[in-house]
């Protein structure tokens, strides 16, 4: 009885064992024969915030949906360093192994992405290399910065295992590598030198040649694709036009001040403001303080304008303030702290913005002069209706007779504003920039339906 008993027993351990045995190796069939999620993007066109920007939301992308390998179709002829530096970092910082088609260039920039990705693959006729850095003349930027790019080369190809010495002689033509750039010339890759010295996985006529020399046969592909948000953004947040955009910030500030009453410089300062920060705030780049920094600064040079006479601290302070928080905006945080930021990004962002500010203040006192010199648009500032009850008098030729009487500026005069002649309110324009409320002025001239006035005291 206990012999059978046992018997059972163990026929039972038998078929249980084989049972989860079973079920394991079909487990394990059904994972290696699982398709490979691919997701790709493109980079084709020239290395800039707009591609930075699309690399990372693909990336970003790739890793919510758990893609198993990311592919980079690639033609491009380089870029600006930054945007380059930002992207590879970001492949190299993803856990999901990053291949990089190349379809005809991977030059400068897009050598520095291309040997930042885990395998490589080229086209007939496609090269790699020629990564010194230039200028926008394409003129040869002074060793810092060829130092800067060949140290980034040399740790990108450390990381991916691939030869140091041959990545830093694609920037520097002084690199001597035997038997490969002993030319005197900055290296470029062909396919079959590429493929020779370790920088190219395979040569393949397009994406579905690269996979199958990848030995991937089953897979889903799944290509990125920008939205019409998405491409506005990435326009928007581009240096120039972000500087474009702080000039009018700017300018129509300064214009409204100095024609108070128009509406439409004040209107087109606004929007170009919620231009500059809707899409660096969308993007991470802008954080709350940093917009709360900027307008503390705009309400400081209020406060210095129509409560303080002058221009002193608080006019000062505020344009530290509004410099500040533009600049600011423009930067991503690379750390954790408040003032964790790439120097080198920050610097950039901060001569976008000084230079952008001067300009726009230059434009602004050309074109207010323009427009008060002109018949056209001298008129401007005679944006409130002259009321005969409220002390106003028409225009008439008799006004040339005025010239040469005295009276008191009734607003601050920027130069446009308002004096009191004879107990008549007057529109009137400062022969200078400037003339605060309440000082005695002389009439001077008397053009485009405004009285040219100058201080009393003044004897130019």
């Amino acid at each position: 009885m206990n012999l059978v008993k046992h018997t059972f027993f163990f026929r039972y351990l038998i078929v249980f064992s084989l049972f989860i045995t079973s079920a394991t190796t079909s487990g394990s069939e059904t994972d290696t024969t699982a398709q490979i999620k691919i997701y790709q993007f493109d980079i084709k066109e020239m290395i800039a915030p707009p591609v930075w920007r699309t690399t990372k939301l693909a990336i970003e992308t790739a890793e919510e949906e758990h893609a198993d390998l990311i592919l980079i179709h690639m033609n491009t002829y380089g870029g600006t360093l930054n945007d380059a530096d930002s992207i590879r970092t970001k492949i190299l910082d993803t856990d999901i192994p990053v291949y990089v088609f190349i379809d005809k260039n991977a030059a400068s920039a897009g050598a520095l992405i291309s040997i930042a990705c885990d395998s490589i693959y080229m086209a007939p006729g496609a090269s790699i290399g020629a990564a010194t850095v230039v200028n926008q003349s394409g003129e040869q930027m002074p060793d810092k910065y060829q130092s800067y790019m060949r140290s980034m080369m040399r740790s990108t190809a450390e990381a991916k295992g691939r030869d140091a010495r041959i990545a830093q002689a694609m920037v520097d033509p002084k690199i001597y590598v035997a038997g490969i750039s002993d030319s005197g010339q900055v290296l470029t890759f062909t396919v079959s030198e590429a493929i020779n010295y370790g920088f190219c996985e395979g040569e393949a006529e397009n994406i579905e040649e690269v996979l199958d020399l990848a030995g991937i046969d089953d897979y889903e592909m799944e290509k990125h694709q920008l939205t019409a948000a998405d491409k506005m953004i990435g326009w928007l947040i581009n240096p120039f036009v972000s500087g474009i955009l702080i000039m009018i910030i700017i300018g129509g500030i300064y214009f409204e001040l100095q024609t108070p009453g128009i509406g439409f410089p004040i209107a087109a300062s606004i929007i170009a403001a919620l231009l500059y920060f809707a899409p660096l705030y969308l993007e991470g780049l802008a954080n709350h303080w940093e917009i709360l920094i900027f307008i503390a600064g705009l309400v400081l040079i209020a406060v210095e304008i129509f409560a303080i006479p002058g221009f002193g601290v608080a006019g000062i302070l505020g344009i530290i303030l509004m410099v500040t928080g533009l600049t600011l905006s423009m930067v991503d945080q690379i750390g954790p702290g408040i003032f964790d930021y790439d120097l080198s990004k920050l610097v950039r962002a901060f001569f976008i913005v000084v230079i952008a500010f001067f300009i726009s203040i230059a434009g602004s006192i050309i074109l207010t002069k323009q427009l008060f010199t002109t018949t056209t648009f001298g008129q401007l500032a005679l944006s409130k209706t002259q009321d005969a009850g409220e002390g106003y008098t028409s225009a008439t030729d008799d006004y040339t007779a005025m010239i040469g009487k005295m009276g008191v500026t009734r607003t601050i005069l920027r130069p446009a504003g308002k004096v009191k002649i004879d107990d008549d309110l007057f529109d009137a324009v400062a022969l200078t920039s400037y003339i605060e409320k309440n000082q005695p002025v002389k009439v001077v001239d008397y053009r485009n339906a405004q009285l040219v006035v100058k201080k009393a005291d003044d004897n130019a």
